[in-house]
């Protein structure tokens, strides 16, 4: 097993996806990852649909361990700095200002130890106009303009899974990494500092540097158009994606699954079939709804077309690809039984197994973390009697 960061030791503060997906990133190439959690109902993902081990808690929190510890009390507070004196990487979102208000500020922690990385995530900053609002995904994706790009009529609902989130956490984890590389040259730790309005904005930055060179926004479907890429419902009600791209050969080869080899002269150039893209998604949508999708599929893989049938979730790991990449793997929780998870994306010279953890119980390692840090057991039991844990 490859544990990249296996010397690493990470203490999250972190509710919800921005700091508890960042620190899993970590704990992915093999960081110890101590998730720090008020006894009373810990992070609130735990109990979003029922009980203490909803699915979205198990999906930001694996790999990881769960202390119990009221922070926001003195002793509890000067426990905390004893386990940060120890760390390497202390993550935490909240809005700003409220770190240094609980005593857990970038530099009271720094004070105790110099080489801590301290990532801090925010939604909007540190300062400016809107440092006091509160921010979650669907803010974030609004602000950036990200989901101006997503929306195709006038319907209010909120399509597809988070998107500001997850992209935070990851520029946070690179960050950390980023910090971690810079301490072994200089021995200090460093401030990370990540937002989500910011965050977003970089992921979008085709659109966005798009405009900055034409001076007026994209329309919503022009990424596909200039793409070649179309979503294409099947007679038997089954999707495919396609995504020809500007390689010439992919289009006559559309052309000849179709049978229209005349269009190859009707649109000879990429920019003649980006100028007339919805002429072509309805032609194609007329054509494909005529023939269920494994009559499409065995063509287009026979001139090899770029596409993949539009899994729906619960297809996907039944998948021959995502089977051959033995992409998931099952975890076995002592209270809560099994819990079926992604293997780590990455793989280091052909490795993706790392010492995997279920999700854990609300404060399961609370013990043994507090003994490794020097608390003796009348003292956990102290601080146990007094709600702190």
């Amino acid at each position: 097993m490859r544990a990249m960061l296996q010397d690493v030791r990470v203490f999250e503060l972190g509710t919800y996806i921005t700091a508890p997906y960042a620190a899993l990133l970590l704990a992915e190439l093999g960081a110890d990852v101590v998730k720090i959690e008020r006894p009373k109902g810990g992070d609130p993902f735990r109990s979003f649909s029922t009980g203490l081990y909803g699915s979205l808690f198990q999906a930001y929190n694996r790999h990881k361990r769960s202390l119990t510890l009221d922070y926001t009390q003195p002793d509890g507070l000067a426990v905390l700095k004893t386990l940060v004196s120890t760390a390497d990487v202390f993550v935490i979102n909240t809005r700003a200002g409220v770190a240094e208000k609980l005593g857990i500020g970038h530099e009271e922690l720094r004070a105790l130890n110099p080489k801590l990385i301290y990532c801090s995530i925010t939604g909007f900053g540190k300062d400016g106009p809107y440092v006091d609002r509160p921010a979650f995904d669907n803010v974030g994706q609004a602000l950036s303009g990200w989901s101006s790009r997503q929306r195709r009529d006038d319907d209010p609902r909120v399509t597809g899974p988070a998107v500001a989130d997850p992209v935070t956490s990851y520029y946070a984890a690179m960050g950390v990494l980023g910090a971690l590389h810079e301490r072994n040259r200089t021995g200090v730790g460093s401030l990370v500092e990540v937002n989500m309005l910011e965050a977003t904005i970089g992921f979008a930055i085709e659109p966005i540097t798009a405009y900055f060179n034409r001076k007026e926004p994209l329309p919503v479907f022009e990424r596909g158009a200039m793409s070649q890429a179309y979503n294409l419902t099947c007679g038997d009600g089954r999707r495919i994606g396609l995504h020809t791209s500007s390689v010439e050969k992919f289009w006559k080869a559309l052309c000849r699954v179709v049978e229209r080899p005349e269009w190859i002269e009707k649109y000879p150039t990429r920019m003649d079939r980006v100028k007339y893209y919805k002429d072509l998604a309805d032609k194609l949508r007329d054509i494909f709804s005529t023939r269920d999708r494994e009559f499409w599929m065995k063509r287009l893989v026979a001139e090899e077309v770029p596409f993949a049938p539009e899994n729906e979730v619960q297809d996907v790991e039944d998948d021959p690809q995502v089977r051959h990449l033995d992409v998931f793997e099952e975890l076995e929780h002592p209270k809560y039984g099994k819990v079926k998870v992604p293997h780590r994306p990455i793989r280091v010279d052909g490795d993706h197994d790392i010492e995997s953890r279920p999700p854990p119980d609300l404060g399961e390692q609370t013990d043994e973390i507090l003994r490794a840090a020097g608390l003796s057991d009348e003292r956990i039991a102290e601080l146990r009697g007094g709600g702190l844990i």
